[in-house]
């Protein structure tokens, strides 16, 4: 794959002006799928199934099965859309959208075409620095996922090059609400952040509601990015591409910085953007093309006979309504006060999953200072070399009770690291690590005694030292102990024991 002549981000944004938009579709956490009572099991069993064994007739797209909808689906899809400010439709329908694709048994997807659930509405995301950006939605609307296909036999898992096919209908059917934007403008140099927080909102609400594991990793939400250009000083909107299903924050926002500096150069040459789906590449970091975009006419759209319309009762949706947790960024701006924390501090804690636990680890007993630094700092660290998400380690419980023990003067912060790294690799709680490894702070005076004076028997001058005022050197002996005693040691005992036995 040739690699594409890109153009300076500062350069490209003085010759053109970004113009975004993005679908972002959301896999629903219900125990049944869309249409069928096949299982939509969680994440784990969910990948742990064999292929083609979480299905039903419905999802194959036999003949003579009907589909019937999902009710809990349909009261998620609501909450959802009023948690994006959108109006609830009195009555909407389901369509079919008709393509031929071996990842749908039946060649068609159910969806929602020109009557979805939910329609204009507007979410609020915080920028790094606290800038608030409203971005306009224009609807989210209900329809199932398809399957799964994994290209063999070729040296970049693509269809391009592979031998054959496989088919996986395990995620067909699962169900899914599309989150569409607006076109959103105005974003100029910070179009790449804004496309990040925009996902990072819709990931926070959509856990807040309790509807979606959202984890970009799984496939739980999946972005798509669509960005074009426009020459300053003109209105006409330029051709856009699609990137689709980008599977992580930090991919959002390379994928659309990428996407301006590969468009920008190719209408600075004289070229023109062809309008098609782009696949995003991780490993470097680019994007390449897919298919040419197909417009709604080419799925061929009609209303799905087997479904009558969704008519929710005004009640359900002032139920729902009520329900609503606070928003995203409220809730942000309140735990900051609340926790005392600048702005510099709360950076790090103040997005999706990390928020929560740290929210249920200061629940717990811990303190606002603690919770923030074991989860910014050990366990995210034990999280990038494991590569895996923080929030997946341990649970904020033991993180409280590890930092209990600290406090209690039963481990010093170097034994907790100890203790950690065994609740991690699942010996237990905090406390039943510590038994199990004997890793409690000794504090017994007799052992402590002993140790001192074969540290100052190897050193005979120190005591001397610190007889005649110096006592920093009383630091070579408590060093000496805490090495015999393989960090374990009351430092601050041994210190008292040796300044006591200088005073004699």
């Amino acid at each position: 794959m040739a690699t594409a002549k890109l153009m300076d981000f500062d350069k490209a944004l003085e010759l053109f002006e970004p113009v975004l938009g993005f679908e972002v579709h959301v896999e629903l956490n219900t125990n049944t799928k869309m249409f069928s009572d096949a299982p939509n099991p969680a994440n784990e069993a969910y990948h742990a199934a064999e292929p083609n064994t979480l299905i039903a007739p419905v999802d194959l797209g036999l003949p003579g099965s009907l589909p019937v909808v999902n009710e809990t689906a349909i009261r998620s899809s609501i909450s959802l859309g009023l948690a994006l400010g959108c109006s609830i439709a009195e009555s909407s329908r389901f369509a079919r959208k008709n393509y031929f694709y071996p990842d749908l048994g039946k060649n068609y997807q159910i969806s929602q075409f020109d009557e979805p659930i939910a329609y204009e509405g507007s979410v609020e995301v915080e920028l790094e620095d606290g800038t608030l950006i409203t971005i306009p939605i224009e609807r989210a609307h209900m329809e199932e996922d398809a399957g799964k296909l994994t290209h063999m036999g070729g040296a970049t898992g693509r269809i391009q090059g592979a031998e054959y096919s496989l088919v996986d209908y395990n995620r067909a059917g699962v169900p899914l609400v599309e989150i569409v934007t607006n076109i959103i403008y105005g974003t100029e140099h910070r179009a790449p952040e804004v496309a990040k927080a925009y996902v990072q909102a819709i990931r926070d609400i959509v856990r807040g509601l309790g509807i979606s594991e959202a984890r970009l990793e799984r496939g739980n939400l999946r972005c798509d990015a669509n960005v074009s250009l426009r020459p300053r000083g003109t209105d006409k909107l330029g051709t856009r591409t699609e990137t689709k299903n980008v599977n992580s924050m930090r991919s959002v926002e390379r994928a659309v910085k990428y996407e301006i500096q590969r468009q920008a150069q190719i209408l600075a040459d004289g070229g023109t953007i062809t309008q098609e789906t782009r696949h995003w590449h991780e490993d470097t970091g680019t994007t390449s093309p897919g298919r040419p975009k197909s417009d709604a006419d080419d799925y061929r759209y009609f209303p799905e006979p087997d479904l009558l319309p969704v008519e929710p009762a005004a009640e359900l949706i002032e139920e729902l309504r009520a329900a609503l947790p606070e928003q995203p960024v409220a809730r942000r701006r309140r735990l900051m006060t609340e926790w005392g924390f600048t702005d510099l501090e709360f950076q790090d804690v103040r997005n999706g999953g990390l928020l929560d636990v740290v929210e249920a680890t200061i629940a717990a007993g811990a303190t606002p200072a603690t919770a923030r630094k074991w989860w910014t700092g050990e366990i995210s660290r034990v999280a990038n070399t494991q590569e895996k998400e923080a929030t997946h380690l341990i649970s904020p419980e033991n993180v409280a009770a590890l930092q209990k023990l600290v406090d209690a003067g039963t481990l010093t912060d170097k034994l907790a690291r100890q203790v950690l790294e065994g609740v991690i690799s699942g010996e237990g709680t905090p406390q039943e690590v510590v038994d199990a490894r004997g890793l409690a702070v000794v504090s017994d005076d007799g052992a402590l005694i002993a140790a001192i004076d074969e540290a100052l028997a190897a050193q005979p001058d120190v005591m001397a030292k610190i007889k005649d005022g110096k006592v920093q050197a009383a630091g070579a002996v408590i060093g000496a102990v805490m090495k015999a005693m393989k960090g374990q040691a009351d430092a601050a005992r041994v210190r008292e024991l040796i300044l006591e036995r200088a005073a004699q």
